[in-house]
């Protein structure tokens, strides 16, 4: 059935949004598919839209692993540019070392981009793009979705990776929880 980036140009060109309950259930399983690879010490790297293919049952698949590393220690963090650079990390885009939670950043631009069918951060160029990654809040999402979404796009999206949650915790906040309950009870 495609990757996400098709659906949200299909949902850009009939000027219609996704519902909070259609990307809760996408999250859940996208948070799921990251913490398994967490889990076994692999940072994908190139996490974005592209990247996430639906089936026709609604189920997520997270592809395109050409890229990642393995991280021999749960310490251990990259030191490379790699991934797309709208879904770049601050700590990427200043050549500092990253770890998971440059996945966690990546996961956040996708959840803005599921909820304002456009990208967290944009720029005429890549310097641009870097500058406001690095500098600059993302814009804020339609009015249409729950405080508790807003909050939660805030907490992924934070400058410090130190600050970012892992993707386990993401997973234990009530708003995340309550919907991975429902999508385990579907």
């Amino acid at each position: 059935m495609g990757d996400l980036a098709y659906h949200v140009k299909k949902k850009r060109q009939k000027n219609e949004h996704f519902s909070e309950n259609v990307i809760m259930q996408w999250f859940v399983q996208l948070c799921l598919a990251l913490e398994y690879i967490h889990k076994r010490k692999i940072l994908h790297r190139d996490l974005k839209s592209q990247n996430v293919f639906l089936s026709k049952n609604n189920t997520l698949k997270l592809g395109d692993f050409g890229i990642s590393k393995v991280l021999e220690n749960t310490n251990d963090q990259a030191l490379t540019v790699q991934g797309t650079p709208y879904y770049m990390s601050p700590e990427v885009c200043q050549s500092k070392p990253y770890n998971y939670t440059s996945d966690v950043w990546s996961l956040g631009c996708i959840l803005y981009e599921l909820c304002s069918l456009q990208h967290a951060f944009s720029g005429e160029n890549l310097l641009g793009l870097v500058f406001k990654i690095v500098q600059d809040r993302q814009g804020p999402i339609p009015d249409m979705y729950s405080q508790d979404m807003k909050d939660l796009i805030s907490k992924l999206l934070v400058k410090d990776e130190k600050k970012r949650p892992q993707v386990l915790e993401i997973l234990r906040m009530p708003f995340v929880s309550k919907h991975m309950h429902q999508f385990v009870q579907d």
